[in-house]
């Protein structure tokens, strides 16, 4: 009888990506598999089931992917966060720290309303910077976070920890250690 697949089955590692020493955990994988990508879905909505949810924002930018397909199964609007300058309308801005540097997300200034139910979903959890600027732009427009999915966490480099620090509860499907 063969064995049943895992999300994590179907991520594949790519070494020395983007840089030596890195191991890249590539969802594209995982999308292209409608099985692989169906059970992706419904784990990452499993813990809501129920919930009041009024919109789902994705960071950029795997995120949009399993973002609008949760959307579209809970018959919500979907939100995208962006990297700076990606917006054609006004626009709230949010700096974050980058292992080198700095970089900046943006969502439209009218995406979410106060009071606005959201769940947050990326495909990775590394930092929590990323994921942390996209929570203080939706707070900062007046929505209220119920959660925060990811299909992957790199647990070493401390992201849930961050996230949890900060009141958020946070979902993921899979860890890759050591990374």
């Amino acid at each position: 009888m063969p064995t049943k697949k895992t999300v994590r089955d179907y991520i594949r590692t790519i070494v020395d990506f983007p840089h030596e020493g890195i191991m890249f955990r590539d969802v594209t994988t995982l999308f292209a598999d409608a099985r692989g990508f169906r059970i992706c879905i419904d784990q990452l909505l499993h813990p809501y089931a129920g919930e009041a949810i009024d919109k789902v924002v994705g960071l950029e930018a795997r995120g949009f992917i399993i973002g609008g397909a949760i959307a579209h199964q809970l018959s919500v609007g979907f939100v995208p966060i962006r990297k700076k300058g990606k917006l054609p309308g006004a626009t709230i801005s949010e700096e974050y720290q980058l292992e080198y540097g700095e970089a900046v997300m943006e969502v439209h200034d009218d995406a979410i309303e106060p009071g606005e139910k959201v769940l947050v979903v990326d495909d990775l959890l590394a930092t929590g910077g990323t994921c942390e600027a996209g929570i203080k732009l939706i707070e900062r427009l007046g929505g209220e976070i119920v959660g925060c999915a990811f299909i992957v966490d790199l647990p070493d480099l401390g992201g849930r920890a961050k996230l949890e620090a900060l009141g958020m509860d946070v979902h993921v499907l899979c860890e890759f250690e050591g990374d």
